[in-house]
């Protein structure tokens, strides 16, 4: 099942932010995040706040035809919290489960409620997640005439059987007909995604599946590491020994032959996860996670930071509904965050980028640690910033741990 919110203090019924956020709002890039959860199948990895069909019924607020109504009621209700303040937003991410599961003309109302209430820069980045089965060519016109110019296929992997093992649904086959239809489209940035290390899956196997990307000449790949959440499908089956846990030593010799391939092919890697073209390519919505950013979040579960206060909203899509046809905010919790927790989020996440972390982040005891991480072949050191090596992108949990000792 999804996981659990955190735990945090109520959030005012209007959605309201403290008087400390008001003060510095509009200081940094502002965007926004649009969780779409609804998904055709529940793949045995994920455990993220997604539902099927099955699982929601017909029960009131639980329509997908009517999720964009409630979308944008959030949207109008983020608009009155912020106040008058100009904030045009720069990026704009359609997330979920399947955002393409909604219609073209759904998610496009969405970015056009955006527009009304908030305005959008002239280069504003949106970008919606697709399967490689929920979209068709005439989807993806709609979807680029609607507005959103980046599209992030879930690719996963180009062998069958690996998919099969994943429960993902569509055959690889599909994956270069719809780059084709994007690309056609007018889609100024197209991305793909990858797992590596499902059981059964080789060097073979993954090797095939990064040449599969190599040949599309995407913008932008992501290749993440398969975790094993508690709670999934695939926790179930690895616990009753019926596939193995994913072992540290093939992630790490996967990630290597990712890094090395991608490298060769003209891709640059900027995030642990994430390589891209050119820096144009580059998501920049993550990247304003990364970078501490001011962001919305809007939909069942999603979670917003503005200004040093973090916020989650309501998981199930019935709940979430109804508070919002009822006027108020779907919000269940909120944190305001200290200094000292604002400047460990910056080790953990800055950590992790190719620009570095800047050596003025860590405490005495974080740069002591620094010479033993060099030393280690982990990190390397410049005048004012801390750069992981290939090695240390490997390790990076272990890296952060070192700089936050």
């Amino acid at each position: 099942m999804p996981s659990t919110l955190p735990e945090g203090e109520p959030s005012p019924i209007d959605g309201a932010l403290p008087l400390q956020a008001s003060e510095t709002l509009g200081q940094r890039p502002f965007g926004f995040y649009v969780h779409v959860p609804f998904c055709a199948v529940r793949c045995g990895y994920c455990d993220f706040n997604t539902y099927t069909s099955a699982e929601l019924g017909h029960s009131p607020g639980a329509s997908r035809a009517g999720y964009a109504e409630s979308v944008i009621a959030e949207i109008q209700l983020a608009r009155r919290a912020l106040g008058d303040r100009d904030l045009p937003v720069e990026t704009v991410f359609f997330g979920g489960g399947t955002p393409t599961l909604l219609s073209p003309s759904a998610l496009t109302s969405i970015v056009t409620a955006l527009r009304n209430e908030f305005g959008l820069e002239p280069d504003a980045e949106i970008t919606t997640e697709s399967n490689p089965d929920s979209v068709s060519a005439t989807d993806l016109e709609a979807l680029r005439a609607g507005g959103i110019n980046r599209v992030s296929f879930g690719m996963q992997s180009a062998v069958p059987t690996v998919l099969q093992v994943l429960d993902r649904t569509h055959d690889p086959r599909r994956v270069p007909q719809v780059v084709a239809w994007a690309r056609d489209a007018g889609f100024e940035q197209v991305s793909l995604d990858l797992i590596y290390g499902t059981p059964g899956e080789s060097l073979a196997d993954w090797q095939r599946s990064l040449d599969a990307v190599v040949a599309l000449e995407p913008d932008h790949v992501s290749g993440y590491a398969l975790i094993v959440e508690e709670g999934t499908a695939l926790a179930r089956r690895v616990r009753r020994g019926v596939v193995p846990r994913p072992d540290d030593d093939d992630l790490a010799d996967k990630y290597e032959v990712a890094d090395a391939v991608l490298e060769a092919a003209g891709f640059a890697w900027y995030e642990v996860s994430n390589w891209a073209r050119n820096e144009s390519a580059r998501c920049r919505h993550n990247l304003g996670y990364w970078a501490g950013t001011d962001w919305w979040g809007a939909g069942p579960g999603a979670h917003s930071h503005v200004s040093g206060v973090r916020w989650w909203n309501v998981k199930h899509p019935m709940a979430y509904a109804a508070r919002l046809a009822a006027g108020e905010s779907p919000a269940a919790g909120r944190e305001i965050l200290d200094g000292e927790t604002r400047r460990v989020e910056r080790v953990l996440l800055e950590t992790r980028l190719a620009t570095g972390l800047s050596i003025d982040v860590l405490d005495r005891a974080g740069r002591a640690g620094i010479p033993d991480l060099v030393g280690d072949g982990l990190v390397q050191v410049t005048t004012d910033t801390v750069l992981l090596t290939r090695r240390g992108r490997l390790l990076a949990d272990a890296v952060v741990r070192g700089l936050l000792a």
